[in-house]
């Protein structure tokens, strides 16, 4: 098969282009390189360029013979689309109408879509579950929510066939260890640890420790990003087995606390990683954590790199041969 991975050069984009190699598969990536890394394509056909030029995604559709499409392009800090939100509209919701569109011109109708657990908000199941009302109290989860929608419609006029992925937290490196995790800037609570452990920051910060969790601090779930590469190749052959459109849940279904991580990254790294404690953040739910046992009864997902230890590991192996990240 022939798939097209837009934001193919950014974090869970590349590594999902690495197994979609791994397994033989044809690979076509898009990306405009605003946020990803040419070095983080393994392979592939890559074509640097934006989802909102329609001209440039033609040329795409007519040079290659595309049977599904899996889509990462879109900007995604929480922060940021507060304080942004027409970056996260133009870019998230008019570049996926532009990328829809020209699937449908082009009679290419499967696309498995990176979405995220911030289109439900504030939980009201812990493990959440895909049935769980969706209520997103920022710009990104609201703009992945409004992508997910536009998917319904245009299968429903079109027949072009989704399935949605919502999770968390991805963490670690592909075991080859030529890609990881390197955001500008960062934001995500693995790699801000082990940059500490490098000497570039002098503490982690926690923010809160009297949640009503086990040890105070917040708890979220983290999966290892090739576990999550794995899911979205699970979902196209879904689809192109003649699947229907549905959404999935990814996570570990137990979840992480802050306190935890920090210590499996001491025992990992060696280091004593300082922490500070500081307020809460506002908005921050005391815990996150996505069921998806729908997922792995209908799509057969098995997360193989599921302990921590092993997903932390993975990213400090990767830190430690690139510090600085791609642009070393």
């Amino acid at each position: 098969m022939a798939v097209l991975v837009t934001g193919g050069a950014g974090y869970i984009g590349s590594h999902t282009v690495a197994e979609l190699l791994a397994k033989n598969e044809e690979v076509v990536i898009v990306d405009n390189l605003e946020q990803g890394h040419r070095e983080a394509v393994l392979g592939g056909k890559l074509y640097v360029g934006d989802i909102r030029d329609k001209d440039f995604l033609d040329t795409v559709f007519r040079e290659n013979a595309i049977d599904a499409v899996i889509h990462f392009a879109a900007n995604s800090l929480v922060g940021e689309s507060m304080q942004n939100p027409a970056k996260y509209y133009h870019n998230n919701v008019y570049g996926t109408l532009c990328l829809l569109e020209k699937m449908n011109e082009h009679g290419v109708n499967k696309i498995v879509f990176s979405s995220t657990a911030a289109a439900y908000g504030e939980p009201e199941n812990i493990p959440i579950l895909e049935t769980d009302r969706t209520l997103p109290t920022n710009a990104y989860g609201e703009t992945k929510l409004a992508m997910e929608n536009m998917m319904k419609w245009f299968d429903a006029a079109h027949g072009i066939k989704y399935v949605s992925l919502r999770y968390f937290n991805a963490a670690g490196a592909h075991e080859s260890g030529r890609i990881g995790e390197d955001h500008d800037p960062e934001t995500h609570l693995v790699p801000i640890i082990l940059q500490v452990a490098l000497g570039q920051r002098p503490h982690i910060s926690v923010f809160g420790e009297d949640y009503a969790t086990p040890d105070g601090t917040c708890i979220r779930d983290y999966i290892h990003v090739s576990d999550l590469a794995d899911a979205h190749i699970l979902a196209v052959k879904k689809l192109l087995r003649g699947g229907e459109s549905r959404i999935y849940n990814l996570g570990n279904g137990i979840g992480f606390s802050v306190k935890e991580v920090i210590e499996i990254a001491r025992q990992v790294t060696g280091h004593p990683i300082p922490a500070v404690v500081e307020a809460r953040r506002a908005g921050d739910p005391a815990v996150l954590v996505a069921s998806s046992e729908r997922t792995r009864e209908e799509l057969g997902w098995r997360p193989k790199r599921d302990r921590l230890e092993r997903i932390i590991a993975s990213a400090w192996a990767w830190h430690q041969s690139r510090p600085t990240g791609y642009e070393a």
